[in-house]
């Protein structure tokens, strides 16, 4: 149970966060040449080896503190308004809270997406004191199993902690679709994360390239129940999560590599986690003038994407700019090869 003095600072800080996540959709609706969403790696190595993942590897060094606080300085420059950071695994990395504390610095606000294994009270405090607003833990089953160690059996004590040690807000997602051997888990997980007091969210498995793999029949089902567990998410009021459970093609204009940045541990741009190559352009080297054409460069892939954070960045320009350029023109960079085609989770 948290504190009163813990309760307090909780319900201060979300209203601040409200606040400024009202004034990004703003500043996003008013203009179209800044970066509203990055998501950057600080490093690409995970404690795990979740078998449809294929954003990490068991060896990579942390980036060097210096250069992730350049580029989160570079992205700030070109007014990224909320900037994530994931991996691999991000609290392997030794100097994360400084990052997390830049990004704040910066007055953007600040999201990680993590398993949360390495998450202890005095850990979780020092999230606090960074400034860290979002956190998001990827949970898989009930039972660990061959897939995914990501089970609720492993991080309820976890998620105990965050319940009473928190000031951020915290996500629990689930995942459905190939990979998942018991979908009612997904319900299981929604309904203990409520009860922690955190919000759910439910993302389906798609393939290397971040393509749709539809819901069977039994999938579906659970899906359309863990939509009334709580409020209706972002995903849900636009169509697009409900198109992808379907199968459906989906008609939008996908703004990546302008409204949404994908920053591999390379420090190269990137459309998404998905479609590494595009534009491949040095971050510290992007400008507003690769903003302006991405924006307006379509993505042969969109029509068939379930990359979710990607959608619901793109979503406030759904009604500007028809897409004129095609993909691959007026790269400055040669592709460095898309993922090897094994199943990831939708974020």
């Amino acid at each position: 149970m948290p504190t009163l003095a813990t309760r307090l600072r909780r319900k201060m800080q979300a209203g601040h966060r409200r606040l400024r996540e009202l004034q990004m959709i703003g500043k996003g609706l008013l203009s179209t040449d800044h970066i509203v969403q990055a998501h950057i790696i600080p490093i690409r190595r995970c404690n795990l080896a979740c078998t449809y993942c294929n954003e990490y590897d068991d060896f990579s060094k942390p980036v060097d503190i210096a250069i992730m606080l350049g580029r989160v300085d570079h992205l700030a420059k070109l007014g990224a308004t909320l900037i994530m950071i994931s991996g691999g695994e991000p609290l392997l990395h030794p100097d994360l809270e400084q990052i997390i504390a830049r990004v704040r610095r910066h007055g953007r606000i600040a999201g990680m997406i993590t398993n949360g294994y390495l998450l202890m009270p005095d850990r979780i405090q020092r999230l606090n004191e960074a400034g860290l607003d979002h956190l998001q833990i990827s949970i898989d089953n009930v039972m660990p199993d061959d897939v995914s160690k990501k089970s609720l059996k492993v991080l309820d004590k976890k998620l105990q902690m965050l319940a009473e040690h928190a000031e951020f807000h915290v996500n629990i997602n689930s995942v459905l679709g190939a990979g998942t051997q018991n979908p009612d888990d997904a319900l299981i997980i929604g309904r203990r994360a409520l009860e922690l007091g955190f919000s759910c969210t439910v993302g389906i498995i798609h393939d290397g390239r971040g393509q749709l793999k539809p819901l069977g029949e039994k999938e579906l089902s659970v899906y359309r129940e863990f939509k009334n567990l709580g409020r209706r998410s972002f995903a849900h009021f636009s169509g697009f999560q409900e198109n992808v459970a379907l199968g459906k093609s989906i008609d939008w204009r996908c703004r990546a590599g302008s409204r949404y940045v994908y920053v591999c541990e390379e420090g190269l741009v990137h459309y998404c986690s998905q479609q590494r190559g595009y534009p491949g352009v040095p971050l510290l080297e992007y400008t507003s003038e690769d903003i302006r054409r991405e924006f307006l460069t379509k993505k042969d892939c969109a029509p068939h994407c379930t990359i979710s954070c990607v959608h619901m960045t793109s979503h406030m320009d759904f009604w500007r700019a028809p897409q004129t350029l095609e993909s691959g023109l007026n790269q400055r960079a040669p592709q460095v090869g898309n993922l090897v085609n094994i199943q990831g989770a939708g974020r």
